[in-house]
């Protein structure tokens, strides 16, 4: 009989796990607590128009790149399609007003950037072969699983971004440029590792596309791929206890009631919530403390445009603005200077589109500043709380408008979150964006191991490797790999 798998949680990390595993003989059972499957992969419609809440634009999806390859391993790439974004400027970076296209490919990268800054041309290509070499070092991102450079990977894990970039490149405006799509990491100075930028950077600098008609299509795909494999995937599920004995874990209770067995457990949820569900000796109160004082990335504030028919050109760029010339410290405001940065993204709702149907605009919130209503349920909140998103959204759009005159006249309905809602539907700690915080003043403290300390427990999701869609599917493939031979599995992802 082959062993059962429950996996909590249906986020993106939790669909790859069951994918993986059900392909492979494992009974998968994925559980999530909502009505609605996919994590950060969810889409919510309003007076007929669809916007994402989490997963805007993916890289690396080209024929034989690295996302292309584990989307054809998990047996979803011919149910997605993909609309390009623009090769010439598929990022702009806004600077004090001034623009900065961001090219696919690194050749025409160092071509673009050097034309900007011609002085800086030798240190653009140093900066352009460290990001490739980080890339090659790690045998997960570069899909060469016989071949990896451990020393490079620890040493660029240790160092933080800016620093990196400061020793390579004499011009403080480029080294800004080059940060410039920030927000996709939510990094800070001194704290986050170059080696999240190298790989972001490798990751959308080979290509970069939009899903058409919506991330939830990949969440529905892995969906098919499990039941096609025998598993299920139950929403209303909520596991409230993962139950152990003396050993090990032997399954879960749903819902406070029903006891399902196990052989073993994944969990998608964040690691705080994890170690809720584990009652157990096994463990340790030192371990629960380490993770419950792990500080969380900052957290969103979303607004969801939805603009009047053929108002609006197709945008097939992301634009990233900065009201204060840097995109560093965005997340240090006050009421005066918030925000300080923005990312503006129409969404793809067919292939093609020659005009935008709605839009999203994402830059940095505190949870501090909504804390008063945590513990209230989403649309049930009060007046105070509907009163200052408002005031958020006209601000936020009176900064949009300064880039972008006219967008105001566009508008058909608005619509916006905070990290309340990103706590509420994706039961990230502190409502943050990207989990717990990348932080290389903390070394191997700073990180949660995919393996539990109980034995047969393991975790999956942005906060065990990276997050976006090439980090946890990485991430998903060194969990699964704790119970699939290794060679196994990297043959299956090579032959794809």
């Amino acid at each position: 009989m082959c062993e059962k798998v429950i996996i909590i949680g249906s986020g993106l990390g939790g669909l790859a796990c069951g994918a993986i595993l059900s392909r492979n003989g494992y009974d998968v059972t994925v559980m999530e607590q909502a009505g609605q499957i996919g994590g950060c992969l969810q889409c919510f419609v309003r007076k007929g128009a669809k916007f994402e809440t989490g997963m805007h634009f993916i890289g690396s999806a080209d024929e034989g790149q690295t996302l292309d390859r584990l989307m054809k391993f998990l047996g979803i790439r011919n149910d997605l399609v993909l609309d390009r974004l623009n090769p010439d400027a598929y990022d702009i970076i806004s600077l004090d007003g001034q623009r900065y296209c961001i090219p696919n490919g690194f050749e025409a990268l160092v071509d673009r950037l050097s034309c900007y800054f011609p002085d800086q041309h030798q240190n653009i290509l140093d900066y352009v072969e460290l990001v490739k070499a980080v890339n090659e070092a790690s045998s997960m991102h570069s899909l060469r699983f016989d071949d990896t450079d451990r020393k490079m990977s620890s040493e660029y894990l240790l160092k933080p971004i800016d620093e990196v970039i400061r020793q390579r490149v004499t011009d403080s405006r480029l080294a800004d440029v080059l940060v410039g799509n920030l927000p996709l990491y939510a990094a800070e100075p001194g704290r986050t590792p170059f080696s999240t930028h190298a790989f972001i950077m490798d990751f959308y600098n080979q290509s970069a596309f939009r899903v058409a008609g919506g991330s939830d299509h990949i969440a529905a795909a892995l969906k098919s791929v499990i039941e096609r494999n025998g598993g299920k995937v139950m929403v209303r599920s909520k596991v409230t206890e993962i139950v152990c004995d003396e050993s090990k874990a032997v399954g879960v209770t749903i819902n406070g009631t029903d006891f399902v067995p196990a052989d073993y457990v994944i969990s998608d949820a964040h690691p705080k919530r994890t170690l809720e569900l584990l009652d157990t000796k096994l463990i340790r109160p030192v371990f629960r403390k380490r993770v419950n004082a792990m500080r969380q990335g900052i957290g969103c504030f979303s607004l969801y445009i939805h603009f009047k028919e053929n108002a609006v050109p197709y945008m097939n760029s992301n634009f990233y603005g900065y009201e204060y010339g840097t995109p560093w410290n965005c997340e240090d405001y006050d009421g005066q200077t918030w925000p300080k940065g923005y990312l503006y993204m129409h969404l793809c709702h067919q292939p093609s589109p020659k005009f935008a149907k709605t839009a999203v605009v994402l830059t940095y919130m505190k949870m501090d500043d909504v804390a008063r209503w945590i513990g209230t349920s989403p649309l049930h909140r009060g007046a105070e709380y509907e009163e200052l998103k408002q005031k958020k959204a006209e601000r936020l759009l009176d900064v949009l408008e300064h880039q972008f005159p006219g967008i105001r006249s566009t508008i058909q309905h608005f619509y916006t979150s905070t990290p309340l809602t990103y706590l509420d539907y994706t039961g990230t700690d502190q409502g943050s964006m990207y989990g717990i915080a990348k932080d290389v003043t903390l070394g191997n403290a700073g990180r949660v191991p995919h393996r539990m300390k109980v034995p047969n427990v393991l975790q999956t999701g942005q906060n065990i490797n990276s997050h976006g869609m090439l980090g946890v599917l990485v991430g998903a493939v060194v969990t699964t790999g704790e119970l699939i031979d290794k060679p196994v599995l990297y043959k299956q992802i090579i032959e794809a």
